[in-house]
Parts: structure tokens; C-alpha cells; sequence
């Protein structure tokens, strides 16, 4: 029986969650040209920007990023529906930040959502566990590693800084 070994760090199969990291960060500026650069505002926009980006990956193939979620998501691995509601959540979620309705309740289920699903995360890497990371749906190719943790708990922090 041949047992798979963790591939190394390669920057080229991050490449596409970086780029998307970049375009989320640099379109968040953008907005915020007009808008006096409160750091507030940006978490705003960046969290928006991102979680729609992250939102439509999943929602072009919802069956198979359902698939890949339930693998090591905590709530997913329990409930189908929920590994197939999660994008619209997570749409949901970066609507809400861009919108800056109902602050309050954005940031509590972010860091609800998000906390869960890292630590889904970090139990998936403690048991060694090769898997690809759903976070980018079916469309790219990116392993599940602490690049994804720290996007996770990334996404809490900011949503824990923006409620205090």
C-alpha cells in the first residue's frame, strides 16, 4: 500500500489564493481612495471583497465544493445542507460587510462561521490528513495547509478587531 507524502511548500500552488489575497487587498484600497482611509472601512471592503471572490469559487460547482467541505469542516461533516448553504453565507457575509448593514451580526457569524472552520482546519493538519482546501471551490487547486488557517483565523481577528 503506497502512502502519500506531504508535498513541500510551492509558491505556485498558492499562487492563485495569493493573487486573490492581492486583488482583495488592492480593490479594498480602491474603495477607499474616497472614504478617508479609515483602517475600519478597509477591513470593510477587504472582507467583502474576499469573502464574495471566495463565495462565487464555491458556487460554480456546489456539489463538489460541498464534497471537499464535508471533509474536514466541523458543522459540514454533520450536515450536508450546511456544506451546500456555505457559500451563500459566505456571500451573504461579504454583502454585508460591503454594505455595512447589521455590523454587529456580521462580525459575531464571522467569527462564529470562520472560527469554526479553523478549527476544523487545524484538526485536518494535525491528523496529516492530504487534502485540497475547499476554500476556493473546485475552480483552483490549493492544498489544505496553514495558508488556509491563517486566512481562517485571519478573517477573525478582523472581525474581532472591527466589534471592538
Amino acid at each position: 500500500m503506497e502512502t502519500q507524502q506531504k508535498q513541500p511548500f510551492s509558491i505556485k500552488k498558492y499562487w492563485p489564493l495569493f493573487a486573490l489575497i492581492l486583488v482583495a487587498v488592492f480593490a479594498a484600497f480602491a474603495l477607499l481612495h474616497h472614504s478617508g482611509l479609515a483602517l475600519q472601512s478597509w477591513m470593510h471592503y477587504f472582507m467583502g471583497i474576499f469573502l464574495c471572490i471566495f463565495a462565487l469559487l464555491k458556487l460554480f460547482h456546489p456539489q463538489q465544493f460541498a464534497d471537499g467541505f464535508q471533509m474536514y469542516d466541523l458543522i459540514a461533516m454533520k450536515s450536508r445542507a450546511y456544506a451546500l448553504v456555505y457559500p451563500l453565507i459566505e456571500l451573504a457575509l461579504g454583502l454585508g460587510y460591503l454594505s455595512f448593514i447589521w455590523p454587529f451580526a456580521v462580525y459575531v457569524v464571522t467569527i462564529i462561521i470562520l472560527g469554526i472552520g479553523a478549527i476544523g482546519v487545524i484538526k485536518a493538519l494535525i491528523k496529516g490528513l492530504d487534502l485540497r482546501c475547499a476554500c476556493m471551490g473546485t475552480v483552483l487547486d490549493v492544498p489544505l495547509s496553514t495558508v488556509t488557517l491563517t486566512e481562517d483565523l485571519g478573517m477573525v481577528v478582523m472581525a474581532l478587531l472591527l466589534l471592538l
